[in-house]
């Protein structure tokens, strides 16, 4: 797609946290070795709207990215402010995600390395042998084979087909695509998908066995997750994205910009 020179609207309140938490999300990705060179896509809906999304131009390292650089692209694929290239597959990967998934709102696409590492084995489950891992039973959908490039609507189409109401895709030979309602949410959830993975490609590095949970524990153990979700009457995830931004605001403030 080319650049546009149309000058980006002022933000509301809200459409300014998303840029801010959405610009958090890149800059950590980065801090956590989650990201490829200049490639994959981190994304949202624009606050109070369900027909457009926020999108970072194409060509900036994810360690550069700034509130004020995203561009806002309409389902027409049409970018309604900001400025800078659209990269065919972010429109062709997330426009359908968010317009068929009710529930990514937020929608974080990644070739982050242990779990792209899954993603290359002829089994890529997540298995039910870590506590990380169990935060994910049930969430997990594996049923995106490899198709080529994404370089149309039908192929984005395809992917949220796959994810159907889960929160996370594994493409299999390709990433994951990491989905939740709020950039702290979905964030969460790729920074602990890693996690699990990680500890999962060492366990198995070393030629032993894994020690599976049973299933009943699994269950229980997801349940517990559920209700221990909140902290002082806090979300999680939001405590952690919160000392997260703070991390990034004694080290790169200007992610906020």
């Amino acid at each position: 797609m080319n650049a546009s020179l149309k000058p980006v609207s002022k933000p509301t309140d809200a459409e300014r946290q998303a840029r801010v938490d959405m610009a958090a999300c890149y800059r950590l990705a980065a801090h956590f070795g989650m990201n490829e060179g200049i490639d994959n896509h981190l994304t949202m809906l624009v606050p109070g709207y369900s027909d457009r999304f926020l999108l970072a131009p194409f060509g900036l390292l994810w360690s550069e990215v700034r509130a004020s650089d995203f561009m806002v692209i309409d389902f027409e694929g049409r970018m309604l402010s900001g400025t800078g290239p659209i990269e065919d597959t972010a429109l062709y990967i997330h426009l359908p995600v968010h317009r068929l998934a009710p529930q990514a709102r937020c929608a974080l696409h990644t070739h982050m390395p242990y779990a792209t590492a899954m993603c290359m084995l002829d089994d890529p489950r997540l298995e039910m042998a870590g506590q990380s891992a169990l935060g994910f039973y049930n969430e997990i959908s594996y049923e995106a084979d490899y198709n080529g490039l994404a370089f149309d609507h039908t192929e984005g189409e395809r992917l949220a087909r796959a994810l159907g109401d889960k929160s996370v895709l594994m493409m299999r030979n390709h990433g994951v695509l990491v989905v939740g309602m709020t950039p702290a949410q979905a964030f969460e959830r790729m920074y602990f998908l890693e996690r699990a993975a990680q500890a999962q490609v060492l366990a198995l590095s070393t030629g032993r066995p894994l020690r599976l949970i049973s299933e009943p524990v699994v269950k229980a153990t997801a349940a517990q997750f559920q209700t221990g979700s909140t902290v002082g009457g806090r979300d999680r995830a939001e405590l952690h994205f919160e000392a997260l931004k703070r991390m990034l605001d004694r080290s790169s403030p200007d992610y906020a910009s």
